[in-house]
């Protein structure tokens, strides 16, 4: 037997729209259920995100602390962002984020991993790239606004964070499954094993 998810997709009787936002909207379909039975579905469109888990030389990673308004908290999170374009290439919208939020360039990129963050509740796609040899980047700094006007970069150790995750210390769900996959390809085939930069991704396919 093997475990890999597949993709399959039950009919839908109807479908609308009941709320549409600045980035994302709700959508609420009737689908088929197996016995015959229809059911709605309300879930949150999204079109997809990006994040950088950048190690350093030093094997510390980039980290930043957010305020996230629906749970109340100041996060410290890994750079990250939304596909804003469709079909836009998921590495050049990663490159321009890691710039964007931490002013920071890297050479070296991979997929660390690919997740649907609550696919209960939301289409969201989230593409996990690890990024090596950093360098500042050139130019002036990207003006910030918003939750991001008040946000704190810091350098951490990747065993610190892996602590900090196991104690309950550290909630962001890309920046756990970040530091724990990079934990888990170093303790197995290492990272020159990961996928390449410009893998196939399904989930939001995109052009070279």
């Amino acid at each position: 037997m093997t475990i890999k998810d597949a993709p399959e997709e039950w009919r839908i009787t109807a479908t609308r729209t009941p709320f549409r936002g600045n980035k994302t909207s709700v959508r609420t379909d009737d689908v088929v259920m197996p016995d015959g039975t229809v059911v709605s579905r309300d879930y949150q469109v999204h079109p997809g995100s990006v994040a950088i888990l950048a190690l350093d030389d030093q094997d510390r990673v980039l980290v930043l602390r957010q305020y996230r308004h629906p749970v109340r908290q100041k996060l410290w999170e890994i750079p990250a962002g939304l596909l804003d374009v469709p079909g836009e290439n998921p590495l050049h919208a990663a490159q321009r984020e890691l710039y964007e939020e931490a002013h920071v360039k890297a050479e070296d990129w991979r997929v660390l991993t690919d997740l649907y963050t609550t696919p209960g509740g939301s289409d969201e796609a989230v593409r996990i790239f690890l990024a090596r040899d950093l360098s500042e980047a050139e130019g002036e700094r990207f003006e910030v606004s918003d939750e991001e006007a008040d946000m704190e970069l810091a350098r951490v150790a990747l065993g610190e964070l892996t602590r900090g995750v196991f104690a309950g210390e550290l909630h962001n769900n890309c920046l756990v499954v970040g530091v724990l996959a990079l934990g888990a390809a170093l303790a197995g085939d290492g990272v020159e094993a990961l996928r390449p930069a410009d893998a196939p991704w399904p989930a939001r396919p995109f052009e070279s």
